[in-house]
């Protein structure tokens, strides 16, 4: 039986991306998402909400569009994997973190002080390493018809 690592999310940006390129020169951009969560509290009958913060890494083709059209409080639709790291602080401590590395994000709005799209969702995948991706490539920056809304 074969295993499954797939995340999907959809949250605002809590920072602008971050845009850096590794060793080999591919594009890397790191941003931050939160999802809130609403229920009604048992014990005193009220709603709350609790949110969760999630570390978003995202390369190449896909990338680039973050860079271009993501900004903090952009409504976004998130697709990829967790991944764990481990590192070692400044101060010499061991850490462990998660994150999601994403293999699809599509723009779903910004927030302009009333959460509504002020356009249509723009989609980024990533290409797989043995395709060539051609500068008139629309595939990061294409147009889906409704059925590829995620709700």
């Amino acid at each position: 039986m074969s295993s499954v690592n797939k995340v999907i999310l959809v949250g605002h940006l809590g920072r602008d991306p971050e845009v850096r390129t590794t060793q080999d020169g591919t594009m890397v951009v790191s941003f931050s998402i939160a999802t809130s969560e609403k229920y009604k509290d048992k014990q005193s009958n009220e709603y709350k909400q609790t949110t969760e913060w999630h570390n978003i890494s995202v390369f190449g083709k896909a990338a680039e569009f973050c860079d271009k059209y993501l900004k903090k409080g952009s409504l976004v639709y998130v697709e990829g994997s967790i991944r764990s790291n481990k590192w070692t602080d400044k101060d010499g401590i061991q850490r462990t973190g998660v994150q999601i590395r994403a293999t699809e994000v599509t723009a779903l709005g910004s927030r302009s002080g009333n959460d509504q799209v002020e356009s249509a969702p723009q989609v980024a995948k990533p290409m797989p390493a043995r395709q060539s991706v051609s500068s008139d490539d629309s595939a990061s920056h294409s147009f889906p018809d409704d059925s590829d809304i995620p709700f």
